[in-house]
């Protein structure tokens, strides 16, 4: 690891997380005067929207609010982002905070023009995260299409194999770099904003309703993925036993979510998310029939109420309020059977389908390893804000359940907080 240096103090910002709360954190400071540094774990930016197949309210691609994004944090010099980091501590006050970073090998440098010579001499694959594990990719990747930055980067996996060799002796451009090594440094700043996100819970958590132990059962962010255009499927919904087109889907709602061996709370966007997944499926199969077992429908504002209505018209969409108590598999035809009470009739209902999404719910990313930083948490892991003291402030998902839009509207706010700082400072 190299040495530590320090970047200079000029009432600065430090934002962790580069999703779309992020994203807008930043740029929001950064185009009323401040200097922002950008703190993304990732090697890229855009977080789980970049994952996306369409956004509300007006169902965009994610190319549509990310690469407006992307160009207004490329043309404005006051914004420096550091990705493939880590934040290891802060320590200070408001006004003065000390912001520990890490920096890991990305094994490839400025010079990258995006040709892929890299990974087309690259023979090994390794699973992509970014598609939740229904795809691979080559050792030596761009993480997605419209990735920002448009850089490829090397897998640790391949790091000191002859795949590593092959993808630098490909490069004509001298932009691979295997002797990169981990760097530290440390950013002087007024505020931090952590807009860390979120996870989508673990299923495998969730014993009665299967996820893992048949093939056909999948997570809600799982089929964004597979019905995205760049997805794992070129934005076909395949049951993934056997790649057929499903005549059937359920969707189970609240999987995991207001239960409190799970997650207590209601994450918010979860029913929203399957009624356009819905909509999905009737696109690409007019005949399929579409089942969406519920708790409860929350819809919250009038235009989601509005989309709500659009798709409870449809007659080959059937709602069942009734939590699932199990599933089971067909070990033949690999059909799920669906098993709920119907909270309405009260009578036992079972469910024969093709394939089955589950809702899963919105885990905040401090859930599963508190940031080092002197914050205040939620029994849940979201962060809790202290307007009192200042300094330090959570945006989006990190604080609460959210959609885009409201991601967005809280971000903005924790922008000027975080500028109120320095004013104060």
């Amino acid at each position: 690891m190299t040495s530590q240096s320090t970047a200079p103090a000029s009432g600065s910002i430090v934002v962790v997380g580069g999703g779309i709360s992020g994203l807008t954190t930043a740029i929001e400071a950064a185009e009323v005067g401040y200097e922002v540094y950008l703190v993304e774990k990732n090697p890229y930016l855009g977080g789980r929207v970049a994952q996306l197949n369409q956004y509300f309210p007006k169902l965009c691609p994610p190319t549509c609010g990310l690469e407006i994004n992307f160009r207004r944090i490329k043309d404005n010099p006051r914004i420096k982002v550091f990705t493939m980091a880590q934040v290891e501590k802060v320590d200070g006050a408001p006004g003065n905070y000390n912001v520990a970073i890490k920096l890991n090998p990305r094994y490839v440098n400025e010079k990258c023009t995006c040709c892929g010579a890299c990974a087309e001499a690259c023979g090994a694959e390794i699973s992509d995260p970014f598609n939740f594990g229904m795809s691979a990719k080559k050792g030596a990747h761009l993480p997605f299409e419209m990735a920002f930055p448009a850089r490829y980067v090397l897998s640790k996996q391949i790091i000191g194999t002859e795949d590593a060799k092959k993808a630098k002796a490909a490069c004509k451009y001298d932009a691979i770099d295997l002797e990169m090594q981990p760097k530290t440094m440390t950013l002087q700043a007024g505020a931090v904003v952590w807009a860390t996100g979120w996870e989508p819970y673990d299923a495998k958590k969730i014993d009665n309703l299967g996820f893992g132990r048949y093939d056909n059962i999948i997570t809600n962010m799982m089929m964004e993925r597979m019905a995205s255009p760049n997805g794992p499927t070129q934005g076909k919904i395949l049951r993934p036993s056997d790649s057929k087109a499903p005549q059937s889907v359920a969707f189970v709602q609240c999987a995991g979510s207001r239960d409190e061996n799970h997650l207590p709370y209601c994450s918010y966007i979860c029913c929203m998310a399957s009624l356009k997944q819905a909509t999905y499926v009737r696109a690409r199969y007019p005949e399929a029939n579409i089942y969406i077992f519920y708790i409860d429908l929350r819809t919250p504002g009038d235009r989601y109420e509005k989309f709500y209505k659009m798709v409870k018209a449809d007659k080959k969409i059937f709602f069942i309020k009734g939590k699932v108590a199990e599933v089971n598999e067909d070990p033949a035809t690999k059909t799920i059977t669906v098993t709920a009470e119907n909270a309405v009739s009260g009578e036992k209902i079972k469910q024969t389908v093709d394939m089955v999404v589950l809702a899963t719910g919105m885990q905040p990313t401090a859930a599963n390893g508190k940031l080092p930083a002197d914050l205040k948490y939620t029994a849940d892991g979201f962060i809790l804000n202290d307007f009192d003291k200042g300094g330090m402030f959570s945006a989006g998902c990190a604080c609460k359940p959210a959609d885009v839009v409201s991601s967005n509207q809280n971000a903005t706010g924790m922008a000027l907080k975080a500028i109120q700082t320095l004013a104060r400072k």
